[in-house]
Formats: C-alpha cells, structure tokens, sequence
C-alpha cells in the first residue's frame, strides 16, 4: 500500500499531458511564455492566473496592431 502501481503513474501522465499541454499550446500562441501554462496546476493562482490571462493585452495582440 505504500507504492504506487505503474497504472497510477500513466493515468497521472496522461492527466498532465490532456491538461497542461493544450494551456502551453494556447499561452504561446496568445505570445507568452509556454512555462505559463504550469500556474495552472497551482490552486487559487490558477484562478487568477485565468483572470489575468483573459483580462490583458496579449503580446501578440500588439504586434498585429503595429503591423
């Protein structure tokens, strides 16, 4: 009872790749760094982190309007 079975450990893995791998993909492509992406995991700065996200200007947002 005190180790984990190898299924635990791919569902974990599988968990982290359906969730943070699509929050990287959309952080850069909004032009911020992919690292990002991992406050999604951390409780409460998740929810503010989405905040921010939705409410500021975007970097690539910036250079569209330069352009």
């Amino acid at each position: 009872m005190g180790s984990f079975s190898i299924w635990h450990w791919i569902i974990v893995l599988f968990v982290l790749a359906t969730s943070i791998v699509p929050a990287w993909l959309i952080v850069k492509k909004a032009g911020y760094a992919g690292p990002l992406a991992l406050l999604t995991w951390v409780p409460f700065l998740n929810i503010v982190f989405i905040w921010i996200f939705a409410l500021s200007h975007w970097p690539v947002m910036k250079k569209a309007e330069q352009a």
